[in-house]
């Protein structure tokens, strides 16, 4: 971890990964893709809906079958940036190939996101992994808070980009015909360009700690086994970070369901057209983007626990008023609410493990980062396209996210955020 000064060049390189990678969570996941997916290529937005569902909840579990174990094998060889590359790549890949399915055609579309899903949440262990080495211990908030605020301003302009050049005018920018949606499907473009251009920074100027002597493959293996192994023998040693990430299973299940299924509703329940889609994703995100900037500092002041109590006390009741209401007004106050609490959430998440976490194992606890981001990832949608299918209503679907935000509140109440820093301190290599 460090302990001293940061350099600004390198901060911003890494934050600009955010700004990169936020496009294909705003416009894929999100405010285009799904919610064209349950309108367009599925037969209808119910069994849309329910299908988006599977491709969510596989993500889900792959993620978490393989994130612990790669953090763990970064760590060991010295392999984080590697990693992050090779996985930047093939989301970039697969979510160009998103433009190609057209409607009717459910297996290829689900299949090429969930690929693309999949490489997207497993750059987010390596990347996480970064935070730690880019400043002390009383500024990683902020600096959190600038990767998820500088995040948000990605996924806001591509959103504006595919506005304007391909979802309002008549003649879509690059001969993008409106005949079978070609001009909805190019975003997917927009987003895989976006996302490769602007990544690039983070691997020119952000530095990699490497072991002086890389051990060989099957040696990394090995000794990725054992610590893997070994962290869960020391668990007790670091309970706070356990009483977090058990936490994270739940309150991030609740997040991510809306993440994925916001658009979806939106468009099902309250008849959003794709520009209006657009517009509502825009405004979100400037939303979400002054939250994480604005909280980032209330981080640093008030703690990480209490950012996020606060965080999801605002999600809670935003959720509430979204399944509740009918007024389109309402709707847009409660979306409104959401975004100004996502970001918050996400950020002080990242923050308050990166101070409970000893420097020796940054990736590792970040691969457990993702782990209990995605280890029941699958339940939240799940449950949500179950509901849906069961009841035919969206609204009933969608009112299960409350049930993760509040278990999510009851375990993070059990968080001691001065016991888990003094622990990393006291395990750090320098360290008594």
């Amino acid at each position: 971890m460090n302990t001293g000064g940061y350099r600004p060049r390198v901060v911003w390189a890494w934050a600009l990964y955010d700004f990169a990678n936020s496009a294909f969570t705003t416009l894929v996941v999100t405010f285009v893709y799904a919610a064209f997916f349950t309108q367009a290529i599925a037969p209808d937005p119910v069994s849309g809906t329910a299908l988006w569902s599977r491709a969510v909840t596989a993500s889900g579990i792959i993620v978490a079958l393989l994130s612990p174990y790669l953090g763990a094998l970064a760590d060991q060889g010295g392999y984080r940036k590697r990693f992050l590359l090779a996985v930047t790549v093939l989301c970039v890949l697969a979510t160009a190939a998103l433009y190609f399915p057209l409607p009717g055609q459910v297996m290829t579309a689900l299949v090429l996101f969930t690929v693309a899903n999949v490489a997207f949440e497993l750059g987010n262990v390596f990347y996480n992994a970064f935070l730690p080495d880019l400043a002390p211990p009383h500024r990683i908030g902020r600096i959190s808070g600038y990767g998820w605020a500088l995040g948000y301003v990605g996924g806001l302009l591509c959103l504006v980009v595919a506005l304007v050049a391909f979802i309002q005018p008549e003649v879509p920018l690059f001969g993008f015909s409106r005949d079978d949606y070609a001009n909805v499907r190019a975003t997917n473009l927009l987003v895989a360009l976006w996302y490769g251009l602007f990544s690039l920074p983070l691997f020119f100027w952000v530095p990699e700690q490497r072991p002086a002597v890389r051990p060989a493959v099957r040696t990394i293996f090995q000794q990725a086994t054992r610590q893997l192994v070994g962290t869960f023998r020391e668990v007790r040693r670091y309970r706070q970070v356990m009483r977090l990430l058990l936490a994270r299973l739940l309150y991030n299940d609740g997040l991510l369901t809306i993440f994925a299924f916001g658009g979806i509703y939106a468009a099902g329940t309250f008849g959003f057209e794709a520009d209006e889609l657009i517009v509502f994703g825009i405004v979100i995100n400037v939303a979400a983007g002054l939250g994480a900037w604005l909280f980032g500092f209330v981080d640093d002041w008030l703690g990480g626990k209490r950012t996020l109590m606060l965080s999801l006390l605002g999600l809670s009741a935003a959720c509430l008023l979204a399944v509740l209401t009918t007024s389109r007004t309402l709707f847009w106050i409660a979306a409104l609410l959401i975004g100004i609490c996502a970001g918050p959430n996400q950020s002080a998440s990242r923050s308050l493990l990166g101070r409970f976490t000893p420097s020796r194992k940054c990736n590792e606890f970040y691969g457990f980062f993702a782990f209990s981001g995605k280890a029941i990832a699958f339940l939240g949608p799940l449950l949500l396209g179950l509901v849906t299918d069961w009841t035919g209503s969206q609204r009933v679907g969608v009112s299960t996210v409350l049930l993760f935000f509040g278990a999510g509140m009851v375990l993070l109440a059990r968080v001691d955020e001065t016991e888990g820093m003094q622990s990393a301190q006291e395990t750090a290599p320098n360290g008594t």
